[in-house]
């Protein structure tokens, strides 16, 4: 057993350990399947936090021969597994983490001397027997030891990006990385299985593609793997069972992920949540923003704040809850080579402060959690009109409550002002600047565009979410030259009411208009009796 040959499972044992540990095993009978073949190249990208490292440590402990694991997973998923008894401790592994090499060298160039020494110390201590052609070459010492043992290799790279991500501009030092990895795994008979972790995609960077033998897991189209990495939704209503935790906050605060494995069968959607939030809230027993803290709202302030074409407009679109169309095809899965606003966007989702919709190709701010790292980098930025819409959300929604329509038209026409930047010439435009206004409200309300309802399709609705049920619904519908009252009288015309029947006594119409002529906001407010 080495430091890096053969690990052992001590790191599994930790997670095992755990107060919160979720079954995840079942991701080794998907790389069992690829075990010796032409797909045998694995690359998995997932934001920080999202399980990556776990997941390699776990398949560390299955595959190594060099220790009897039976035992560690006995009580998981995986046992059921037809390959199960087949692959166990039957491979000799190589786990590293590149960003351990790369913390501990100056230069990409001794980062890689130092791998390939201390991989190769590894295989002399291992195997003394075998008769090695050149201890320096790294590719020769595998072949030799797999010529001696018969038994290929498992090699599993975390933070395989890591250079990617630290050295953004060196591009001779990444065309120099990637050709070492293709040399080192690409069509070699010692190589079982090559799984790599990251947080990009490796598929593209500039023209060069060493690395195209990979099959990649990614946010963008995460395939089969989707849910191995992030808790599904049914883990996490299991998890807030357990704690006595409202699994509706839970939903609120870090639900989101929309990953969407494309099958045969037809689409898969898998609802995903941060799996370090999840752990957080419920060990704390306290909902609030736990994942971001491995990055700050700094990471997110240097991309949102690029002057892209479109982007602030798309930005404060999904502040208001919007999903924005986006193009993925010309990100170059770097952190630098940006030709258009959808290239930052795209790294956003592979960051984690987006999700991506590949059905109708959107985008979207997935969850509570991550929009208040949003807000945050918006305040120390020159968006001062965005963020002063934000901190005025509080009173205009407690002038909504009060039912004061002048305050309320005021706070519209104030926000109308500061959110500059969207073009304001129809409804939509008027809906989105109401759902940014209204930002604050997301607290007590789950807030849903174009609900159906009775003889049409309602505005803007908020329903109450079940901690706050105290609080009134409402309805709001938006009109465009013409009137307030004629806003509330087509509520009641439509039946709009019959979706929230149920709030009737506690329930609020709002009708909002914009006259373009005086450039004017007014407002009617009614409440719904039990008799209405």
């Amino acid at each position: 057993m080495g430091s890096y040959l053969n690990p052992g499972n001590f790191s599994f044992c930790g997670s095992l350990r755990s107060k919160i540990y979720v079954d995840k095993s079942e991701l080794i009978a998907k790389t069992n399947e690829v075990l010796c073949t032409e797909q045998r190249y694995i690359c998995v990208s997932r934001p920080r936090r999202f399980g990556k490292s776990m997941a390699a440590n776990m398949l560390a402990a299955y595959y190594d021969r060099s220790e009897n694991t039976e035992e560690l997973f006995q009580n998981l998923a995986i046992r059921e597994d037809k390959s199960y008894k087949e692959n166990l401790n039957q491979y000799d592994v190589i786990k590293i983490n590149m960003q351990e090499f790369l913390s501990m060298s100056g230069t990409m160039e001794e980062m890689l001397e130092m791998l390939k020494n201390y991989l190769a110390a590894d295989f002399e201590e291992t195997y003394p027997e075998v008769r090695f052609r050149d201890e320096k070459n790294l590719i020769q010492v595998m072949k030799d030891v797999f010529s001696y043992t018969r038994c290929p290799f498992v090699i599993l790279i975390d933070e395989w990006d890591c250079l990617f991500r630290e050295y953004k501009q060196d591009k001779d030092a990444q065309k120099k990385y990637l050709d070492f990895l293709r040399a080192w795994l690409k069509d070699k008979d010692y190589v079982a299985l090559a799984y790599m972790t990251g947080i990009l995609p490796i598929k593209k960077y500039g023209s060069h593609s060493a690395l195209n033998m990979f099959t990649e897991y990614s946010m963008t189209d995460p395939g089969d793997l989707a849910e191995y990495f992030g808790f599904t939704e049914k883990e996490v209503f299991a998890l807030c069972e357990k704690y006595d935790m409202s699994f509706e906050e839970a939903k609120t605060w870090y639900d989101g992920y929309q990953l969407i494995a494309h099958r045969q069968t037809g689409d898969e959607i898998y609802s995903m949540y941060s799996p370090k939030s999840v752990v957080e809230a419920m060990l704390r027993h306290k909902f609030g923003t736990y994942w971001n803290q491995t990055e700050t709202y700094e990471a997110l302030k240097i991309y949102i704040q690029m002057d892209m074409d479109g982007l602030k407009d798309s930005v404060v679109r999904m502040l208001a809850g919007e999903a924005v169309p986006i193009h993925i095809g010309t990100f170059s899965n770097d952190m630098t080579t940006f030709a258009m606003k959808d290239d930052v966007l795209t790294l956003l989702v592979h960051l984690g402060y987006l999700t991506y919709n590949s059905i109708n190709e959107t985008v979207s701010i997935p969850n509570k959690e991550v929009s208040r790292e949003y807000v945050n980098a918006i305040s120390t930025m020159n968006w001062h009109g965005v963020a002063d819409s934000v901190e005025s959300s509080r009173k205009l929604l407690e002038s909504l409550w009060a039912m004061d329509a002048d305050a309320v038209a005021a706070g519209v026409e104030k926000a109308h002002e500061e959110i500059s930047i969207l073009q304001y010439n129809d409804e939509n435009s008027l809906s989105c600047t109401i759902q940014l206004a209204f930002y604050f409200a997301r607290e007590y309300y789950t807030m849903v565009r174009e609900l159906p309802a009775g003889k049409g399709f309602a505005d803007v609705c908020m329903i109450p979410r079940p901690c706050h049920l105290d609080k009134p619904a409402i309805v709001i519908e938006l009109k465009w030259e013409k009137s307030a009252q004629g806003a509330i009288a087509q509520i009641k015309d439509r039946h709009y009411t019959d979706a929230l029947k149920e709030y009737r006594g506690n329930l609020l119409l709002a009708g909002i208009n914009y006259n373009r002529e005086t450039k004017t906001h007014t407002c009617v407010i009614e409440q719904l009796t039990k008799e209405d």
